[in-house]
């Protein structure tokens, strides 16, 4: 019965950082996450927080009216020691690949580029504790949209 308890409670409950915790039919936690962009390039979140260990269920929206040519949102997550600016000055040059460099070894996971009115969701393995930083890499967005993702 607590178990039954505990597991509805998960289901329900939402945190600061629009975070929520399910479990799968293999009862691996999974952590749900809905980040949104506008045209004012700005996301919602300045921090995520999820658990070591978690698969973790992105979900990126582009609440804004703007096509991606203009506009284009992405979610990229870096490695540990990746300097922001310098992967975002490699990015842009990377059009043709949603402006991902093609064979980086320095993302975690990255959703495709999207415009006003489309979302997109990846699932991927939470790395390991510790801070990572996340970034929309269309050109010049960075210095905007940036945040902590915090691995606890």
């Amino acid at each position: 019965m607590n178990y039954l308890f505990a597991v509805l409670l998960m289901l329900f409950s939402v945190n600061s950082t629009d975070v929520t915790k399910t479990l799968d039919t293999a009862t691996k936690e999974v952590t749900e996450v809905v980040l949104e962009s506008n045209d004012q390039m700005k996301f919602n979140l300045s921090e995520i927080k999820v658990e070591a260990g978690t698969t973790v269920k992105l979900t990126l929206k582009h609440v804004g009216k703007l096509p991606k040519q203009v506009m284009g949102h992405n979610f990229v997550l870096l490695k540990k020691g990746v300097e922001m600016k310098d992967f975002a000055m490699t990015a842009m040059k990377a059009k043709d690949n949603d402006y991902i460099p093609e064979s980086t070894d320095q993302i975690i996971a990255n959703t495709a580029l999207i415009g006003g009115g489309e979302s997109t969701t990846i699932e991927f393995e939470a790395p390991e504790k510790g801070e990572y930083i996340f970034i929309c890499s269309f050109p010049g967005h960075y210095a905007l949209m940036n945040g902590k993702f915090i691995v606890e």
